[in-house]
Formats: C-alpha cells, structure tokens, sequence
C-alpha cells in the first residue's frame, strides 16, 4: 500500500513538473506602442536655450551628446507613461528616440526634440501638432482600456 502511494506521488509531481505555466504568459506580449498627439518643438544644448551652466546635462542627469536621438517631455506626460529612457517614435521622423529631458512644470502636452547645436534646424522645425508613439508596458494598457470601458 506505501509503494503505492509513492508510486502515485512520483507520477503526480513529475506530471505537474512537465506543465510549463509560465508559457501561457510569454504569449502576451511584454509591451506594446500607445499613441498620442503633442505639441513639438525642437531645443539645442545651448546655455542660452537650456539656462543651465553645463547645457549638455538633462533634469535626469543624462549628457547630450551630437547624434544623440533624444526629446524633452512636459510633467503631464510623465504620468502617461513617457518616463526616463522611455522608446518613442516621431512623426516624420526615422528611428526611435529616447526620453532623456523633462520641461519646465508650465508645460503641458509637449515634447521637446534635441537637434544638437543646430539652431537654424531647430528654427526651420518650428512648432507642430504630431503624432508620437511610446512604448508601455502591456499591463498599463490593458487595465486603460479597462477602466474606460467600465466608466462608459
């Protein structure tokens, strides 16, 4: 009767062991790109444009450097996701720039994007209305559009 129960026990854990739960997981996927429509602007890493003594060092403490692909965010989109490091891309632009900078608290709805020491780019650039598209966690989305759902 004990062999029996071992016999049993054995089977039953090695059964359960071979089951890979996580895997269900894995297929959804870790993140996903939200969009969202702002204000852009572009900056240089000027004193005079950044009144900063060290022009070259963002609120985060990041070194701006030529070639870099960076942008500025205002507060408000910090709380949508648009956090340091955050992978975004520009409309009209190639590649994916990273958020390095945050704006002044005034701000609102806008994004800044580092064009080096280039002020007659900056200036050509001017202010526009466009669309960015920002990597977040899947998570975060899912439990939105959650919300909104249940607040209609």
């Amino acid at each position: 009767m004990k062999v029996e129960v071992v016999i049993w026990l054995i089977v039953f854990y090695f059964s359960f062991s071979a089951c890979n739960f996580s895997n269900q997981k894995s297929k959804e996927p870790k993140t996903v790109w939200d969009t969202l429509e702002v204000t852009a602007s572009a900056y240089n890493s000027l004193s005079w444009q950044t009144g900063a003594g060290g022009a070259n060092i963002t609120a985060w403490g990041d070194t701006l450097k030529t070639g870099l692909k960076a942008i500025a965010v205002s507060r408000d989109l910090i709380e949508k996701g648009l956090d340091h490091n955050t992978p975004v891309k520009i409309e009209g632009f190639d590649g994916v720039f990273l958020v390095k900078d945050k704006m002044h608290y005034r701000w609102k709805n806008k994004i800044d994007i580092y064009m080096d020491e280039d002020v007659e780019k900056a200036r050509k650039f001017g202010r526009r209305k466009l669309k960015i598209y920002y990597e977040v966690p899947y998570s975060s989305i899912s439990e939105n559009k959650k919300s909104k759902n249940n607040s209609e």
